[in-house]
Parts: structure tokens; C-alpha cells; sequence
């Protein structure tokens, strides 16, 4: 159950990752940083907030408490990225981190404590809460890239008004194992 669990939840986080990823890679650079106003956040700004969440959760996550006293959480919201290719370097080492920390996770420590701003967590609940977290900036990201595309978005998902072809597509190939981010690509 563990393993099972842990696989289910790396495909979850693989799938947002390449969600974020196929949106981002539709826009162009000038995009990335695009504000509908002052208060609001950019892609460079909600990936650097992605950024810094996910190096401070998950570096050394079994042993020191996932707000690290190194992290500059109030930065994560000004403009510090500046370019696409810097952009990609902060989303990749983020994941980076967090994969890492997903894999030294085994049977020996999997029902550790687990701190995060003082307050105890299983593996089970920082992970969630990590999962819920970044689905929700991510698709932040994909709001925002909607509207700067509008008609030229290409669907990451099922395209519009498609639903009946793909839904017939799945069905012809039978009953099977797969996962939730399969259904979807």
C-alpha cells in the first residue's frame, strides 16, 4: 500500500509538472511575465513562489522542518526572474528537490513526524498538502496562459467539444491499468 501509494502520488506531481510545462511552453518570453494588474501574479512570479516552497519543503525534509530559516518567502513574490531560460533552471531544480525527497522515502522512515512550521505531519499529510499546493499554482499558470493564448491555446487536456472522440477512443481499447494523468494526455 505504501509503494502504491508513493508511485500513484509521483505520477500525480509528474503530471502537473508537465501541465506547467506545455503551458509555458506555448507562450512566448514577454508572456511569462504578464500582471492583469499590480496585485496579481505573473508566471515567473508563481514559479518562483513554486520555487522556493519546494526547495524549503523538501531539502533535507525527514530530518528539519520544511520552513527553512534560509527561505525568503515574502522575495517569492517580487520580480526576480528574468529571463525563460532562468525561469526553466528554478522550476527544474525544484522539482528536482522534490523527486529526490519522494524517492529517499521507504518503508524504514514512511511513518516518521514530520515538521513544517512547527506543526507535526505524517509523510502522507505533507505530501497531500504539498500535491494540493501545486496543482493549485499550476493551474494558476494555466488560467493565465489561457488568456494570454486565447484562440491559438492548444488544450493540455481533452480539446473542447472533443469529449464524445475521446471517450470513444479509450473505450475501443478496453478495460486496462493506467493512471489519472493518463486519461488526460
Amino acid at each position: 500500500m505504501k509503494e502504491q501509494y508513493l508511485y500513484s502520488v509521483t505520477k500525480q506531481f509528474e503530471y502537473y509538472k508537465s501541465v506547467g510545462e506545455k503551458t509555458f511552453n506555448q507562450l512566448e518570453e514577454k508572456d511569462l511575465f504578464w500582471q492583469l494588474n499590480k496585485e496579481s501574479n505573473s508566471i515567473v512570479i508563481i514559479i518562483n513562489h513554486l520555487w522556493g516552497n519546494m526547495k524549503s519543503r523538501w531539502t533535507d525534509f525527514l530530518t528539519s522542518d520544511g520552513e527553512k530559516e534560509w527561505r525568503k518567502r515574502d522575495e517569492e513574490f517580487e520580480d526576480v526572474i528574468k529571463s525563460k531560460e532562468e525561469l526553466r533552471t528554478k522550476w527544474n531544480e525544484g522539482w528536482e528537490c522534490l523527486f529526490t525527497a519522494l524517492n529517499s522515502i521507504n518503508a524504514d522512515n514512511f511513518d516518521d513526524e514530520i515538521f513544517i512550521r512547527n506543526q507535526s505531519h505524517s509523510i502522507i499529510e505533507v505530501i497531500n498538502r504539498q500535491l494540493a499546493h501545486y496543482a493549485y499554482h499550476i493551474g494558476q499558470i494555466v488560467f493565465i496562459g489561457k488568456q494570454i493564448k486565447a484562440e491559438n491555446w492548444r488544450s493540455l487536456t481533452i480539446p473542447k467539444g472533443k469529449s464524445l472522440e475521446f471517450n470513444k477512443e479509450k473505450f475501443s481499447k478496453g478495460k486496462h491499468k493506467g493512471h489519472f494523468s493518463d486519461d488526460l494526455n
